[in-house]
């Protein structure tokens, strides 16, 4: 297959992440594990956006930017909902950016439409545990 190692190369093990990653992408056949699974142990805002779309290419950086500074507290998750309608349409998405806070497997909080940092940051509070 290409791309992938001789079956002769083993992986080294500091090759392989501890650690999710903090910021990532997901699509249907990804979201059960990398969001609601994962979601047991550390809440996963959703980003469902879309590249026509101008509020979501503002709102990606403000995402981004907020999910570095809670250092591993939640993780990132951004599907493209062109490419993800029938998970858009699991979740009765209206418009885009829409963005679902899921926390043990379950969706506790959305928003839509861009938003400032403060918004997102007192967002994301609500649903943290006390620290």
């Amino acid at each position: 297959m290409l791309g992938c190692a001789p079956p002769s190369t083993p992986l080294e093990p500091s090759s392989v992440s501890a650690s999710p990653p903090l910021i990532f992408d997901v699509d249907e056949s990804s979201f059960e594990d990398r969001v609601l699974k994962a979601s047991a142990d550390v809440p996963v805002l959703v980003d469902f956006w879309a590249d026509w779309c101008p509020p979501c290419t503002a709102l990606t950086p403000v995402l981004e930017r907020i999910t570095q500074e809670y250092a591993g507290r939640v993780r990132l998750a951004k599907v493209e909902a062109d490419e993800n309608m029938k998970l858009a349409g699991r979740y009765q998405l209206r418009g885009f950016p829409t963005v679902l806070l899921f926390v043990n497997g379950e969706e506790r909080d959305r928003f839509s439409s861009f938003r400032p940092a403060d918004f997102v940051r007192r967002f994301i509070d609500r649903q943290l545990p006390p620290g």
